[in-house]
């Protein structure tokens, strides 16, 4: 050893060490105090200031934990490191340790979103696709906890390490959630308050098992399609209006999209399902049938036939009944998917409710792509 590092020596030890951390940034969770050999004297000074706490680790097992204050480090202050160095009659400077200075502050708008869509089965619109994104914060709760299972042996360690995995978690948790929740797909945007609430309080014990506390999370947006957004807003809109003439509105509409598309399956088959209704209506002009031929009413009849009467539907919804309504009508709820094949129907004469693609008539709807068998074949 030199003249040099010998002077250096006496001087260093005639000082009282002092442990602390001064320069911190605002994305730093957790800083190892650097110490040549980790050797701290025999009466050093420990100075923990407010948003910091103190970790003292031996040898890979956490020892004291220090609250904002200034201590001297003996062994009335070091009770666990004591018994773990094995001091029973006080120590000599120096001793080894390591000390983490843990940033305790509250960390805001932090961002999370959903990587990949969420599918959810919904009961009107089926199978359908949603994401979502927000914020939230977080503060370090048990810093013990945090340097043993996420911290480790890094020297620096910031919040950017930390948030990918706190992302990971909170997307999965998020995901579960919704998908237990089973709401109607348009009240996932219309409550995300209490959409927050709830995700917090699922995913508070997953934070607070390694040293964190979840302190806010917010849901800030949940998107859809835009096709199905249309389709919502259509679907909210029947509520509000005349039933009866949204559906001649939407027949209309159907039988105009239907005669642009002549050629087409869904063309075909309105024209196949007013067909049928025709059919079932003029059944009701014409006589019985003798022997096989068609017998006219007398011309000189004074009173004419009955008025044939239009055959109505009854269907469910939402596992409540609804209608009745028309063919026509039946048909422009099935085109705006209010109603689907597997929706039960009823009509009169009909033993019980029966699935729209087992009703003969309403298989018009479903549009067919084979054709029918040639005649004596």
């Amino acid at each position: 050893m030199g003249l040099f590092d010998k002077i250096k020596e006496k001087l260093t030890n005639e000082f009282i060490d002092i442990v602390e951390w001064l320069d911190y940034t605002d994305d730093t969770i957790c800083h190892r105090f650097e110490r040549y050999q980790n050797e701290i004297k025999n009466g050093a000074k420990l100075i923990v200031r407010e948003g910091q706490t103190a970790v003292f680790v031996n040898e890979g097992q956490l020892a004291d934990v220090f609250e904002p204050g200034t201590y001297t480090l003996d062994t009335q202050n070091l009770p666990i490191l004591a018994t773990l160095k094995g001091w029973k009659y006080g120590f000599n400077s120096p001793f080894k340790a390591e000390v983490y200075f843990v940033n305790t502050h509250l960390f805001t708008d932090e961002k999370w979103g959903t990587k990949n869509p969420i599918t959810l089965n919904d009961e009107r619109f089926g199978l359908v696709e949603i994401r979502a994104f927000g914020t939230y914060a977080f503060r370090i709760s048990d810093p013990g906890k945090f340097i043993v299972d996420i911290v480790g042996t890094d020297n620096n360690f910031t919040n950017f390490e930390i948030n990918e995995h706190l992302k990971s978690l909170i997307a999965t948790r998020f995901t579960d959630t919704v998908g237990e929740a089973n709401l109607p797909i348009e009240l996932y945007a219309a409550n995300t308050t209490e959409l927050s609430e709830t995700c917090k309080e699922v995913m508070q014990p997953e934070f607070a098992s390694v040293g964190i506390s979840l302190e806010k999370f917010f849901i800030e947006n949940v998107s859809m399609p835009e096709d199905l957004k249309k389709e919502i807003f259509e679907y909210s809109r029947i509520d509000k209006l005349d039933l009866d003439k949204l559906t001649k509105f939407k027949t209309a509409k159907a039988i105009e999209a239907a005669a642009a598309n002549e050629g087409g399956t869904a063309g075909a088959g309105m024209g196949m399902g007013m067909g049928f209704v025709l059919a079932q209506q003029m059944g009701g002009m014409m006589s019985p049938q003798m022997g096989g031929q068609n017998v006219q009413a007398p011309a000189s009849a004074a009173v004419p036939p009955p008025m044939p009467v239009a055959v109505q539907y009854y269907y469910a919804l939402n596992g409540q009944q609804a209608g009745p309504v028309s063919f026509e009508q039946l048909g422009a709820l099935f085109a705006n998917r209010t109603v689907n094949r597997e929706t039960l129907v009823w009509k009169q004469g009909m033993a019980n409710w029966t699935a729209l693609k087992d009703v003969e008539e309403l298989k018009a709807f479903l549009g067919s792509n084979t054709p029918p068998p040639l005649p004596g074949v």
